[in-house]
């Protein structure tokens, strides 16, 4: 299986996580907020909004254009830190974290 194959499942999995975990239905950030300069779209989105709207959307379109990968993924860390905060149980956090981590591994490995 090709890395652009694997990263696609990754995804897919990460979807899953977020459905399962109800961190997925939300409401589309309104078009300003995808101009933020921040790291992760942090004053203008919640990360669970950037990870669907921004990551997701940006690394499926990577897959389908077969393009090079990114010299470096690493989105687990702030996503471990927002879920911790967030309240979120250790069965979320767990599940998420590592739907992340898969996907920066393959990110960087790819």
């Amino acid at each position: 299986m090709s890395v652009h194959q694997e990263l696609a499942a990754a995804l897919r999995e990460l979807e899953a996580t977020m459905r399962a975990t109800d961190q997925w239905r939300m409401a589309r950030p309104d078009p300003i907020a995808f101009e933020s300069v921040e790291p992760f779209c942090a004053d203008t989105m919640s990360l669970p909004q950037w990870l669907r709207f921004v990551f997701i959307v940006r690394l499926e379109a990577l897959v389908e254009a077969r393009a090079p990968m990114p010299a470096k993924c690493e989105v687990a860390p702030a996503v471990e830190a927002w879920l911790a905060q967030s309240g979120a149980g250790a069965s979320e956090r767990q599940m998420i974290s590592q739907a992340v981590a898969q996907i920066d591994r393959l990110v960087t490995e790819g």
